[in-house]
Parts: structure tokens; sequence; C-alpha cells
């Protein structure tokens, strides 16, 4: 006999069970197969301990969440999904990342409402995140931050470096080792500022160490984050729109060796440059020091160069003024002889004329004082008188004019005489008793004498 079902107020009661087994029933065979859908997983919710995976998934619009549902990943399907997801992604399941999955709707009595993932298609996921990451790279083109650090001025020798890595990293360990043992001898000062490197803390961690380091900028010149041996498992971090911003507008230079095999980070892109492994970050910190050294040796040898080819051109001038003085001293000599004989003779000549006009008008006066008188005579002799001291006067001081013309022409032949040149430190290299003018006419083994002012010098072409 069927049993009466209990009633309120002529209104049938039901169990939570039979409410349960109904809505069972309804999903069942309203959802008798899996779906496709598309969600974001807000807790990821994995335990080791049994392997089984129960995912919070939502659905947002903006920062508003349109839905929510639990659902339910088993151990064996969980190891097989987050194995191909991570090989395709580059980064295991987690939280916040969108996802296209395969599951059914099942509804549990005891458990309730949930979705029994399958499968998830990890090429869906790579192309949310492809999405997020152009929207990063397209926000900070935006915002004019993408090319900032890239046009910073490096120090034009980087010797103080703070570096972000993990101590105990092969590819710290590889940086400084390149780094402190570079051939060259060159001298680096790293200063380590330890941070998780992969994963969602690396973002806190690297823009963490990134502030300590701003508010110490002054005692750095550049700044370098690198990692190693890790593959390219958990570097989406890079692609992160607060890390790449925090690189991209920092104030000193940022160099990236975070491991990329194969596409390029946005943190990459953003940073001053980029190099796949640390030791090539090393080594082309080291590329700097090289390339003044090399600008360096390039600068002696000119330097050296021009210094050679101004002294041989004060040789060649020293040449032609000894050349020179050979030539026009004898000339000038022989020009300023000639011109005082001629003077002598033009006042040997100018006093016979003057002493022949005298002797015609003492004549005359002899003749005038005859017929003139005594008187007339004596004046006469005090005119004779008057005209000689005028004639001794103007002789005098033409011979003395013409003397101090002569005193200072021998002065000048003193001054270009060889010895004086000598005595100013200048110096005649001669080989077989003639004068060295061209240092390529020399061949080894030539013995060469240097006359100095006092002495002579004898040496061998080597």
């Amino acid at each position: 006999m069927e049993n009466l079902r209990e009633t309120f107020h002529d209104h049938p009661i039901y169990t939570l069970s039979e409410i349960a087994m109904s809505l069972h029933r309804v999903v069942e065979k309203t959802y008798p197969q899996p779906y496709f859908i598309k969600a974001e997983i807000l807790k990821l919710n994995f335990y080791p301990h049994s392997g089984h995976c129960y995912p919070e998934l939502v659905e947002k619009e903006g920062n508003v969440i349109k839905a929510e549902m639990r659902a339910i990943i088993w151990a064996t399907n969980y190891q097989r999904i987050n194995q191909r997801f991570l090989q395709i992604t580059g980064d295991p399941l987690k939280e916040n990342i969108n996802i296209l999955c395969l599951a059914s709707i099942e509804y549990s009595p005891k458990h309730g409402l949930a979705l029994h993932i399958q499968d998830i298609e990890p090429t869906y996921t790579l192309g949310e995140m492809v999405k997020n990451r152009n929207a990063v790279i397209e926000r900070l083109k935006k915002e004019g931050a993408f090319t900032y650090n890239k046009n910073l001025k490096m120090p034009m020798l980087p010797k103080r470096i703070a570096v972000i890595s993990v101590e105990t990293s092969k590819g710290y360990s590889d940086f400084i080792t390149t780094l402190q043992g570079n051939r060259q001898g060159y001298c680096f000062e790293t200063e380590l500022f330890p941070s998780i490197l992969q994963g969602d803390k690396a973002i806190v961690g690297i823009t963490g160490r990134l502030a300590e380091i701003e508010m110490r900028q002054a005692e750095f010149d550049c700044v370098v984050i690198v990692r190693g041996g890790g593959g390219d498992v958990g570097l989406s971090c890079y692609d992160d729109y607060q890390l790449a911003q925090r690189v991209a507008t920092f104030p000193l230079p940022v160099l990236t060796g975070i491991g990329h095999s194969t596409n390029l980070s946005v943190t990459d892109m953003v940073a001053y440059s980029y190099n796949i492994t640390p030791t090539d970050v090393a080594f082309s910190l080291i590329q700097y020091f090289q390339t003044f050294d090399e600008k360096l040796m390039d600068f002696q040898t000119r330097l050296i160069e021009r210094g050679r080819m101004i002294l041989a051109d004060e040789k060649n001038k020293l040449l032609d003024l000894e050349t020179t003085r050979k030539v026009a001293v004898p000339k000038i000599l022989t020009k300023h002889r000639q011109q005082l004989t001629m003077l002598s003779q033009r006042v040997a000549l100018k006093s016979k004329e003057i002493v022949f006009s005298q002797n015609n008008e003492l004549s005359k006066l002899r003749n005038d004082i005859e017929r003139w008188g005594i008187q007339h005579l004596q004046n006469e002799r005090e005119q004779i008188a008057r005209l000689s001291q005028v004639l001794s006067l103007n002789s005098l001081s033409f011979l003395k004019v013409q003397q101090e013309k002569i005193s200072n022409l021998e002065d000048k032949v003193t001054l270009l005489h060889p010895d004086n040149i000598l005595k100013r430190g200048f110096s005649i290299t001669r080989l077989n008793g003639k004068a060295v003018t061209n240092a390529e006419e020399l061949q080894s083994g030539d013995e060469l004498m240097t006359v100095v002012y006092q002495g002579t010098v004898t040496s061998v072409v080597k």
C-alpha cells in the first residue's frame, strides 16, 4: 500500500533528497552530452594530495561577475590536461586565465551543480594570451611609454649594475662568471636584488625590486634582469602590463636575459636591450668597455700620427730656415757692404766738393780782403770759421747715422748665425757631412752626426 504524502495546508511536502533527485533527472535529461564552454578560472583549487582540481569558473563583463559555477577535474584528467596546456602555452593551468573547456553538466544530490571538465583547449587560451599581449603593447604605445627606456642614454662605461635574479639560479651564476671573468680584466660592481622570476608572483617580486633600485638609482648605471635553467615555463608574467609598464618607464636602462627562446615578451620589447641568455647580457656589457678601448686606441694612434706629422713639418721648416739663412746672409752682407762703400764714396766726394767750394770761397775772400781791407778780412774769417764748424758737424752726424745702420745689420747677421740658432735648442743632423732632410732616405746602420750648441752627438740608425 502506497504511503500517503504528508501535506501542509493541503500542499504536499517534499524531502530535500526528492527535490535533489528531481533536479538530477532534469539536468541529466536536459544536458545529455558534453558542451564547449568558455569561462575564466577565478580560483584553481588544486589538491596535490588527491590530484583532483576544483576550479571556480566565472564570466565577467568588465569587472562585474555575470555568472559563477563550480567545476571538477578528476586527477586522471587533470594530469593530462595540465601537461598539454603547459606544452602549448608555456604555463600550467592557473588562476585569472580564460579557457575553452569540454564539460558535462551534472547535478549531484549531495554536492550540487557542477561542471565536470573532460578537456581544455590550450590554443584558445593561447589566443587569449596573444590578445592580452597585443592589448598591453597597444596600451603602452598609446601612453607613450613603449620606447621610453630604449631612448635612455647608457653611460659610456656601465660599471655599476643592479641585478634582479635568484642567487642560486644558473642564469645568475653564468652572468656573474662571464662578467667577472672577462679576459680584458674590466672591473664591474654588481649588487643582487633577489626575486622570484617566473609565475604570477614574479610580477610583484620584480616590480618591488625595481622600486628599491629606483630609490637608489644614483648608485647604479643600469639594471639587469636575468634568469636561466627553466625553459619557457611560467614566463607569461613578462607580458603582464604592470611589469612591462614598470620596466618601460624605469629611469635607468634595463637589460633583460630571461630565456625566451621563441617570441619576445613585452618586457623584452620595452627594455633598453634584450638577450636570450644571461651570458649574452654579460657579453653586451663587456662590449661597451671593448668599444671604449677601441676608440681610445684609435685616438692614441691618430694622436701619435699627428705628432709625427707636426714634428716632420717643424723639421722641414728648420731645414728651410737653415737653407734660407745660408743663402740670404751672404747676400745681405754683400748688399750692405756695397751700400757702405757707396756711402763712403759719397761722403768722400761730397767732402772734396765742399773743400773745393770752400777753397774757391777762400780765394774770393782773399781777393776781397785785399780789396776791402783788414776789417772785411776779419769778418770773412769769422764767416769761414762758422762754415767750417757746420761742415764738421754735418759730416760727423752723417757718418754716425751710417755707422748705426751698419751696426744694426751686423746684429741681425749675428742672430742668424748657426751658433745662435743652435743655442735655442735646435740641432743639425748630418750623414756623411750632408744635412739630413728626409728620414725615409736613412737606412739601418747609417751613422749620423748631430751638431748641438756645445759639441756633437754620434748615433746609429736602427
